[in-house]
């Protein structure tokens, strides 16, 4: 004979699962859409150039868990004709961003390829208009010297600076039932022993964003930095 306890209990278990189910992202949101990154980033703007080429720390490569986080990934590197100055993009592109699939963040693939991390630190990188983007700067030191580094993170409309971050903006976002896309944007030049080359990249990054079509600046800074950043410089009228 079936007790009310049990039925009490049974009833509880049926609710516990409907919540749960409930909870369960459903709805995928994806900033990029159909677009593809290689058509939407410039590969020459202002006095640089680019060529795309291969990711040096095989982000990517055939079999790994990398080529099942990223749907698409861009690797160009930019010079600088008059100044010869050169910069490295590598942006990593994931359709979904689930508990199981995220985003790899490089302070800890650059050790993972047996680079030794010789400054890591939040940084507010700062574009046109007073709009800055919370990133981080990284000094990486390798067999062929040392790499300055610059990069931040998308999930979502969310840019998360460090882990911590990044694990509560994925909760937070699947509290709302979304399933976001997410972008990994890093930049990187050579650094004398001396120290980094930062102050190249960030002079970069801003040409970069702004020769991006507004339209399209989203995908790389979110929603809101992309609509501060139009109007703060609005297109120049027909």
């Amino acid at each position: 004979m079936i007790s009310r306890r049990d039925i009490l209990m049974g009833t509880a278990c049926v609710a516990a699962a409907g919540a749960s189910y409930a909870l369960r992202p459903k709805r995928n949101v994806a900033l990029l859409g159909k677009g593809k990154l290689s058509d939407i980033i410039p590969a020459t703007f202002g006095g640089w150039r680019s060529e795309d080429i291969g990711d040096p720390l095989a982000i990517n490569g055939p079999g790994t868990l990398s080529a099942k986080l990223y749907n698409q990934l861009l690797v160009r590197a930019y010079v600088n004709d008059a100044t010869g100055a050169q910069v490295m993009m590598l942006l990593a592109y994931g359709g979904q961003q689930t508990d199981e699939l995220q985003l790899h963040r490089p302070e800890v693939c650059y050790p993972a390829f047996g680079y030794e991390l010789l400054q890591n630190d939040p940084d507010d990188l700062r574009l046109a208009g007073g709009v800055t983007v919370p990133a981080r700067k990284l000094l990486a030191q390798g067999e062929n010297g040392r790499e300055a580094v610059v990069y931040w993170t998308r999930i979502g409309e969310a840019l998360p600076r460090d882990g911590g971050e990044q694990r509560s903006a994925r909760l937070d976002i699947s509290l709302q039932g979304i399933i976001p896309d997410g972008l990994l944007t890093r930049f990187s030049a050579p650094a004398s022993n001396s120290g980094g080359a930062w102050d190249e990249i960030e002079a970069f990054v801003p040409q970069l964003i702004a020769a991006v079509a507004p339209q399209w600046r989203k995908v790389l800074i979110g929603s809101m930095r992309a609509q501060a950043l139009s109007a703060a410089a609005p297109p120049p009228r027909a």
